[in-house]
């Protein structure tokens, strides 16, 4: 299942209503702590405040060896947004010029990989993912590129998943 929705749009606390409070739960947390940003680090003790005592945190962008081990509860994976971010970041995107292909390619293997585990998993996964196709086009190089491949991997992701739900004002409707 992916979930996607704007900032503050219930995404999340939607998305954990989905999972079992009182079973085991395999959280994967995207997001890297930043002791120097305390508004990044209050969020990321919000979020652990919710999860309930018997879910376990993986801390991780490596979600598809997650997905794909031997274990059987379900995921929750909290955000592709971050997630992608972050491989933007390892592979050199921001940085690279706009006609080198090498970020291009290391970007699509990393999201073939991801992808190709939601396929194979046996496991019941929920994603949870920013929509921000849906606004202004971002005036700067940067922003453009971040909507676009999160836009990209909403719909690898969306096509890998049996199910797809957007939240708005905190209100979850299922679209496929």
């Amino acid at each position: 299942m992916l979930v996607i929705g704007g900032a503050r749009s219930g995404k999340s606390t939607f998305a954990e209503s989905r999972l079992p409070r009182d079973s085991r739960v395999t959280y994967v947390a995207t997001s890297q702590r930043n002791p120097g940003d305390t508004e990044w680090e209050e969020r990321i003790r919000l979020h652990q405040a919710r999860r309930p005592a018997t879910w376990r945190t993986i801390e991780t962008i490596d979600i598809a060896s997650v997905l794909l081990a031997d274990d059987d509860s379900p995921v929750l994976v909290d955000c592709l947004g971050v997630w992608i971010t972050r491989i933007l970041d390892e592979v050199g995107a921001w940085t690279a010029a706009a006609e080198d292909e090498t970020w291009h390619n290391d970007l699509r293997s990393r999201v073939d990989e991801l992808t190709g585990a939601i396929r194979r998993t046996r496991r019941d996964v929920i994603f949870v993912s920013n929509e921000v196709g849906m606004g202004v086009v971002p005036d700067t190089p940067a922003g453009r590129l971040f909507r676009d491949e999160l836009g990209r991997l909403n719909a690898a992701v969306g096509d890998a998943c049996d199910e797809v739900w957007m939240c708005v004002a905190g209100i979850p409707k299922r679209w496929a």
